[in-house]
């Protein structure tokens, strides 16, 4: 039988979920998730930064707006365009570029690297989120800073639902949930009710937890690795809600 599409590299996913993942709410959200990174990072304008896995470029566009020199990185080539559009549109110079983020790698270019709200763990090889940390390892200058935003296995495990919903701009977007491969893995269907249209996908990747992802980024060069409970800066514990990594290269 042939090998059917990953759902990561299926661009008809990313086109049909995109405004969903990419709500008017989340976009909304952008500037206090940027306030974090650059407090968390101590970024200063004029650095270079690469925004890994940017989307259609939230967190890109609004770096750029604060003066620093902005490399997007992502395989879908329809968030590019609108990304590039917006970019043009405030007159912001930012690089937007189509790759795999197991395959990008520009050595000893960027003062920082950032890889937002869950855009790691989605291959079934762990190998290959091996490569893509040493490929941001190597585009880090030496002193460079990693910082990667995402949903721990801990935090999920505490609010863990199987299946909820949620409305907004009149559609109304369903989850199911299963784990498997004792805490490895999470698969996830998706719903999506928008007038008399119904619209099902599937997602799943691969859940760390935070002494497993500092044990991959150590194995990978990483010289110090913080754990944080959010972009905050508050602790990684019970009350953590996201898994915000900063290393040091």
């Amino acid at each position: 039988m042939p090998q059917t599409t990953p759902w990561h590299e299926d661009d008809a996913f990313w086109a049909v979920w995109g405004p969903t993942m990419f709500s008017r709410q989340r976009w909304g959200g952008t500037p206090a998730e940027v306030d974090g990174i650059i407090s968390l990072l101590n970024i200063q304008p004029g650095i270079g930064v690469l925004d890994l896995c940017c989307g259609q470029g939230r967190h890109s566009l609004e770096l750029a707006r604060r003066g620093l020199r902005v490399t997007g990185v992502d395989r879908t080539g329809k968030y590019l365009e609108q990304a590039r559009e917006r970019a043009r549109a405030e007159g912001l110079g930012i690089e937007f570029v189509q790759e795999d983020m197991r395959v990008f790698s520009r050595p000893g270019t960027y003062d920082a690297v950032i890889n937002m709200f869950t855009s790691f763990g989605y291959f079934e090889d762990p190998e290959e989120d091996r490569q893509v940390v040493m490929n941001v390892y190597r585009s880090l200058k030496t002193g460079g800073l990693f910082l990667m935003d995402i949903m721990g296995k801990e935090v999920l495990a505490r609010i863990f639902l199987e299946r909820n919903w949620s409305e907004e701009d009149g559609i109304i977007w369903l989850q199911e949930r299963k784990v498997s491969q004792n805490w490895g893995w999470m698969w996830n269907r998706w719903i999506m009710l928008k007038g008399n249209e119904r619209i099902e996908g599937e997602v799943s990747h691969r859940l760390y937890s935070a002494t497993e992802i500092v044990s991959l980024l150590k194995k990978c060069g990483f010289t110090s690795v913080d754990v944080y409970g959010g972009l905050d800066g508050s602790p990684y514990d019970h009350t953590a809600r996201r898994m915000v990594v900063v290393a040091r290269k």
